[in-house]
């Protein structure tokens, strides 16, 4: 895995629409049963990304990102005016990553070919589950027959495609993952994202655990989860490159290497996000999460932003740790420091290092280690104090 000085320079769209809330999730999504103005609203798109190309002029986009929301609810010709605005703004390299995420409904897989044509070249599907009961309890409308499907359908069509599992599930023993893991490695082409359910205050599922009806698993139990993915993915030729993302080497997702790597992003779209660097620092960015009020605000003045804050030195600092000590690269002590202002303090990485929670690489970088992957939080803030 090569090393990005800046973190490269990618561009987020968000769909913010579904076909139904999963009781799990708390990204911003929406359940519109009236239909979508698909044209409207992808004119909107082309309105917004006109405006933050104004703003990022000479930047040439490594990677591109459809994400939601469900995407795939989007008609082809959507997409492709998406990605014609785009490559009509800025210089897209030769070789950018333009990712898409998908449901494995029958119905969407039928748009895949589409979707290749409008220039999409990964595709992400949101699996989730190998087993019918534990689909229906995570809210999902396809079976595993539509899921293996759809796989079977991406594999064909595109140059590189991922799926997503959720592990540490109700009543999901060591033995059950392995087994599930496993068979997913099979489907898999070079990439998984291998998330562990977590319960979001908002959502259903925090509703059902706060009055007993949902039981995951025991922290000791998640941990063990987790340290099987990594020995079962790193046996099979899949190691983690971060946290909960695992590929064959030189297949890792780089549109998600721009923000774990602290680089710049355009985010555009109901409740996307951005970091921006312009003359006076790095901007924090956020548009308008309810989308027809992201489209009123669009259409009367070119933006749906509602935050576009100058990040401190300390901040972006923070969020460099944040971000970069995720990935099994690391961080570079030397570009914190020019982030920051400041060095971390030798004192705090030696009794890390003593502890057994982050070692040091060549080039004078640093990384958790597997123990402190489990507390990273509690790593990363003690570097930040």
């Amino acid at each position: 895995m090569t090393y990005e000085g800046d973190g490269g320079f990618g561009i987020y769209v968000h769909w913010p629409f579904c076909e139904a809330k999963c009781p799990y999730c708390d990204f911003n999504s929406h359940v519109r049963h009236a239909g979508v103005d698909q044209p409207r609203f992808a004119r909107a798109f082309e309105r917004e990304l006109k405006t933050f190309a104004e703003r990022t002029r000479g930047r040439r986009v490594d990677s591109i990102f459809l994400g939601g929301g469900t995407p795939s609810l989007m008609d082809p010709a959507t997409v492709a005016r998406v990605l014609d605005a785009i490559s009509g703004l800025w210089s897209v390299a030769p070789d950018a990553e333009i990712t898409m995420e998908a449901n494995p409904s029958s119905v969407e897989a039928t748009r895949f070919k589409g979707y290749r044509a409008a220039g999409v070249n990964r595709l992400s599907l949101g699996v989730q589950a190998l087993n019918d009961p534990d689909l229906k309890r995570l809210g999902r409308l396809h079976d595993v027959a539509q899921a293996k499907t759809a796989i079977g359908i991406a594999r064909d069509t595109f140059p590189r495609i991922s799926f997503d599992l959720i592990y540490a599930r109700p009543d999901q023993t060591a033995r059950d993952w392995q087994a599930e893991l496993s068979e997913a490695i099979d489907l898999a082409a070079d990439h998984l994202s291998l998330y562990q359910l977590t319960i979001e205050q908002g959502t259903p599922y925090f509703e059902l655990q706060r009055t007993g009806k949902l039981i995951v698993p025991d922290p000791d139990t998640a941990a063990h989860l987790y340290d099987l993915t990594q020995e079962i993915c790193e046996t099979r030729g899949m190691p983690a490159y971060e946290v909960s993302n695992h590929a064959v080497p030189g297949a890792e997702s780089r549109h998600n290497l721009v923000y774990w790597r602290y680089g710049d992003y355009v985010g555009v779209g109901p409740g996307a996000h951005g970091r921006l660097t312009g003359g006076n620092g790095k901007f924090a960015t956020a548009t308008e999460r309810h989308p027809e009020t992201w489209l009123d605000a669009v259409e009367a003045r070119g933006d749906g932003l509602v935050e576009d804050q100058a990040l401190t030195q300390e901040e972006q600092g923070d969020e460099y740790l944040v971000m970069g000590l995720r990935l099994v690269e690391g961080i570079d002590l030397t570009r914190y420091e020019a982030i920051a202002g400041r060095a971390i303090d030798s004192r705090r990485i030696a009794q890390l290092v003593e502890h057994g929670m982050v070692e040091h690489l060549e080039n004078n970088r640093v990384r958790a280690t597997p123990a402190g992957f489990l507390v990273l939080d509690a790593v990363v803030a003690d570097l930040a104090a």
